[in-house]
């Protein structure tokens, strides 16, 4: 049987488990469209809020981090949730689903820390299509300010009743929490989204940063009116975190499906998310640097990784690699049963061959 991409979360048929994430890649229906066309699996729309939220973004809002050969490693922006009115997001979730009936449209909302305006978006947002909802309780930068974003996300009480304000809104679509990376303990907020009824979570988001400094005019980076503010941190440098965060939620909690996010540039990249427990993969830095195109890679990679290893399904080897974590002082006792063994092995050899030289000795007496 040949390997398939297909895989079912929460109720949610994907063709392949690769999900554009939430940002400049998705916003818009045209965008989405394209990314649909292109052939990825889902898309998860810019975040969206009610129309009366004060969004402001600022020129510029890119920053690129590259190394001495002038490669792409890091990115950072400072660019917030969409500044267009609700209503024209919900001319675009229609729109999208008309075009791609089959495709998974995920509608991302943020607002205040009010009931109202929570169930309001979340009920609407459903009305015009959206297969699923993600929860943003972690944008690092502009809406913390007020109280929104990671300021929210970083608060376990205000996750896990925000998720419940919004399951209750809605008829019984899946809600994903997505996971700021600004706190001690990933495992803390994703328990917390988990009480309040979320079937999944999307982890991580960016990282708080800053992407340097010009040493010509010794202003941080990007600089707007000769200043700038910490963003979010993105790309192939974090992959690292991320990869740990989602291994963490992974082994605690086991039932809570997760979308992995984090420096996805390709199918390895894709392939290491699934290994530790994540059952989608999405990706938003990566097209918007490469283009919609790099899922073909990444389907034709993941493809021949299940041919090669025997795998028939994704869920196959979800979470394949998280048995082999563990601590370092576990290490240690490995590593000393290793060498325990290896000498009780070079003395039974010892033995044996001091017997056959014995025998040897005695027969040519």
């Amino acid at each position: 049987m040949a390997p398939s991409l297909a895989v079912n979360v929460n109720g949610l048929s994907f063709a392949n488990p690769f999900v554009i994430g939430s940002g400049p890649p998705s916003t818009n229906a045209v965008i989405m469209n394209k990314a649909f066309a292109a052939g990825w699996g889902g898309v998860v729309a810019k975040t969206t809020s009610l129309t009366d939220t004060n969004v402001v973004n600022v020129q510029p809002r890119y920053g690129k981090l590259r190394s001495k050969s002038k490669d792409n490693v890091g990115f950072q922006n400072i660019e917030l949730i969409s500044d267009l009115p609700f209503e024209q997001w919900e001319d675009y979730f229609k729109a999208v689903k008309d075009t791609h009936p089959s495709g998974v449209l995920i509608g991302s909302i943020m607002e205040s820390y009010d009931k109202g305006r929570w169930q309001e978006l979340a009920a609407r947002t459903v009305a015009s299509g959206c297969d699923a909802l993600e929860l943003n309780f972690s944008c690092p930068h502009g809406h913390p300010e007020t109280g929104m974003g990671a300021a929210m996300g970083q608060n376990p009480e205000m996750v896990e009743e925000v998720t419940r304000w919004v399951v209750e809104a809605i008829d019984g679509q899946p809600v994903w929490a997505k996971m700021t990376p600004n706190i001690t303990d990933i495992r803390v907020p994703a328990r917390a989204a988990k009480a309040g009824g979320a079937s999944g979570v999307s982890a991580i988001n960016t990282i708080l940063a800053s992407i340097g400094i010009n040493l010509r005019t010794l202003k941080p980076l990007p600089t707007v009116e000769g200043h700038s503010t910490f963003g979010g941190y993105s790309y192939l440098a974090v992959k690292p975190i991320a990869l740990r965060m989602v291994a963490e939620i992974a082994l605690d909690e086991s039932d809570l499906s997760i979308s992995g996010i984090g420096g996805v540039t390709c199918a390895n990249d894709a392939l290491e998310f699934l290994l530790v427990g994540a059952r989608t993969v999405q990706s938003c830095t990566g097209p918007m640097l490469q283009g919609f195109d790099m899922v073909q890679e990444m389907c034709d990679g993941v493809l021949e990784f299940m041919d090669k290893h025997g795998f028939e399904t994704i869920d196959d080897f979800v979470g394949k690699s998280l048995p082999y974590f563990t601590t370092h002082h576990h290490l240690v006792e490995l590593q000393a049963e290793k060498r325990a063994r290896r000498a009780a092995r070079d003395t039974e050899w010892g033995n044996k061959d001091i017997k056959a030289t014995t025998g040897a000795l005695t027969s040519n007496e």
